[in-house]
């Protein structure tokens, strides 16, 4: 049983999510954990099989005993190392990294570079996050740049904003999006409105860091994407990178943004792997990550690769879909979408979130005022206006996932 907290002493399996004989690869869900904190989901960190469980469901093991045998062979399933990855080469080489620690790497680079970074909030120094996101920079930076908090979402983002008007930029994390309701005044009558206040003399260098989205299973109240939440408020950033290369290259531009910014992790997107070069990139910048010539699809965060399987599927049937990564969902990059539907004349805005209120309708609203003369056809593709279910199989249908978004575009397109 992995530590995953300072305050852990033991935990509670809660559901196994992978049996005996059944092998798993890297990345996939192994079992639901009950801890002190919160209710999570281990994640195996290689390839495997279960042979045995030494835990049942609904039993509890003490922090270092074995919950499971692998492989034949006893042993924990162990949370990944604590050690940071190794900081890149100026070169800008290739290198392959997952999100995880895409997102770790960005958070030491900035921790050397500039004094004035500090990384504080729940669980994130000793314990090394609740997703083993920032595990090994307390023991490489001190107690004095990293360090956790009490559980009072409230207090550390007060204290964010103090120390971000008196001189420092502070990078803090709220464990889950939906605990963002906890700080909205912080948020939105403080560190959007100071510059504002002060005439544009007193800059709040915030980042937020928060962990967003469904398909793992934690809940109606753990799974939400807040993102409409606060699209509608000036003076702040909104940051939602879909890649390792983005994660990394997006929180180091955040992070040395003078604006207060959100920047929005999705849990699904934390094993996945891609190439990492280190290049710079800049926020409110959308990218064409697949060209196509009959629909556009804009999505951002798990929705983008999800388009792009929809995309693939769409192939076979003869349909070309270019398909469009926000990057940004504020300040949003209207131009390169009304570029896209130039060249396609359709739109179709996928949004992980519920239809009414959401950011796709903001796209779409950009999209016909600055391309309409180019539009035949626009539409959104969303969650339906409904707490997420904790089942599984309602989960997953209550997402917009790729066969919902090949089947509703063939539908349209016909």
């Amino acid at each position: 049983m992995p530590k995953l907290s300072d305050s852990m002493e033991d935990a509670t399996i809660l559901r196994w999510l992978k049996l005996p004989g059944e092998p798993f690869v890297r990345g996939d869900a192994l079992a639901e954990i009950e801890t002190d904190k919160a209710t999570v989901v281990m994640e195996a960190e290689s390839d495997g099989t279960i042979v045995r469980l030494v835990v049942e469901e609904g039993g509890t093991a003490r922090v270092g005993e074995a919950i499971a045998a692998l492989d034949g062979k006893p042993g924990a399933v162990a949370k990944p190392s604590s050690e940071p990855r190794a900081r890149p080469a100026v070169s800008g080489a290739l290198r392959e990294l997952d999100f995880r620690a895409a997102v770790r790497e960005a958070l030491d680079e900035a921790l050397a570079a500039d004094e004035r970074v500090i990384f504080f909030g729940e669980d994130v120094a000793v314990a090394g996050g609740v997703f083993a996101v920032t595990g090994g920079l307390l023991e490489k930076h001190g107690s004095d740049r990293v360090f956790d908090t009490p559980i009072s979402e409230l207090a550390l983002a007060g204290a964010a904003f103090g120390s971000a008007v008196t001189g420092l930029r502070p990078v803090v994390e709220i464990m889950f999006g939906d605990f963002l309701t906890l700080v909205m005044d912080s948020i939105v009558n403080q560190m959007s409105k100071y510059w504002f206040l002060t005439r544009g003399e007193v800059s709040v260098p915030v980042v937020i860091r928060s962990v967003v989205g469904a398909g793992g299973r934690f809940g109606a109240i753990h799974s939400q994407m807040p993102v409409s939440w606060l699209m509608g408020v000036p003076g702040i950033k909104i940051v939602a990178p879909s890649t390792p290369a983005d994660a990394k290259g997006l929180l180091l531009a955040s992070i040395a943004d003078d604006n207060p910014v959100l920047f929005f992790e999705h849990k699904r997107l934390y094993t996945l792997q891609g190439g990492v070069d280190g290049a710079p990139v800049r926020l409110g910048e959308a990218a064409v990550v697949r060209p196509g010539r009959h629909v556009t699809i804009v999505s951002a965060m798990r929705g983008v690769h999800e388009s792009l399987a929809a995309a693939d599927i769409l192939a076979g049937a003869g349909i070309e879909a270019e398909v469009v990564d926000l990057r940004t969902l504020r300040p949003l990059d209207s131009a390169t979408v009304a570029e896209s539907v130039g060249r396609t004349t359709r739109l179709v805005v996928v949004e992980e979130g519920p239809l009414t209120g959401g950011w796709a309708g903001e796209v779409l609203a950009r999209a016909t005022e600055e391309a309409l003369g180019d539009l035949d056809d626009a539409w959104r593709i969303a969650t339906p206006d409904s707490p997420i279910p904790y089942s599984p199989p309602l989960e997953d249908a209550h997402l917009p996932g790729a066969e919902r978004i090949a089947a509703e575009i063939s539908r349209r397109l016909v």
